[in-house]
């Protein structure tokens, strides 16, 4: 499909069409899903334009496709499914195995921080967990390939860990929470 004019003033009354067909308000669960995948992908878009490893580089260009799969599996509403598959979550465990084995062991939660692109992950990985809860949302009430929330739940934790390597790479100390209790 080529888009050749940007607005189409259907969506000037509140609702939209998914990839089926189908009309919707803009703010029902399956749009606000596909929307928070795509306010994630934005995120992770200005993490790239910052200076980030070539192996944080490389596994978020790749990323970001896959969430364009994802958002776009469920605008389709059931009539596209398995873009998301077993093997998105399997590159994202070995990502962070790679990106983990040269870290210092957590011994306390640590605060967002440090470099601007550790910090930009981190702000990705927030926008990450409220996609995952998004789409949880949304398979209480719609179908949902469960492949999507296992996606996402693994993406926050691979950000997570490369803010971290980012941070470590870099220098940067951890800004380590203070817990009031020791």
């Amino acid at each position: 499909m080529r888009l050749t004019k940007i607005y189409t003033r259907n969506g000037d009354d509140g609702n939209t069409r998914l990839a089926n067909g189908d009309e919707v308000a803009k703010d029902s669960l399956r749009v606000s899903a596909y929307g928070d995948i795509d306010e994630l992908n934005s995120a992770i878009g200005v993490v790239l334009t910052q200076n980030t490893g070539p192996e944080v580089t490389e596994s978020l260009s790749n990323i970001q496709h896959t969430l364009f799969d994802a958002g776009g599996e469920l605008a389709s509403a059931g009539m596209i499914n398995d873009l998301i598959i077993p093997k998105h979550i399997t590159q994202l465990e070995k990502r962070i195995d790679t990106l983990n084995q040269n870290l210092p062991p957590l011994e306390e939660f640590i605060l967002p921080g440090g470099t601007a692109a550790a910090s930009s992950l981190h702000l990705a990985r927030t926008v990450c967990r409220r996609a995952e809860r998004s789409v949880i949302t949304l398979s209480r009430s719609e179908p949902v390939a469960p492949v999507i929330i296992q996606y996402l739940n693994r993406l926050s934790d691979l950000l997570f860990v490369m803010a971290r390597y980012e941070n470590h790479s870099h220098g940067n100390h951890e800004i380590l929470w203070k817990n009031p209790r020791k």
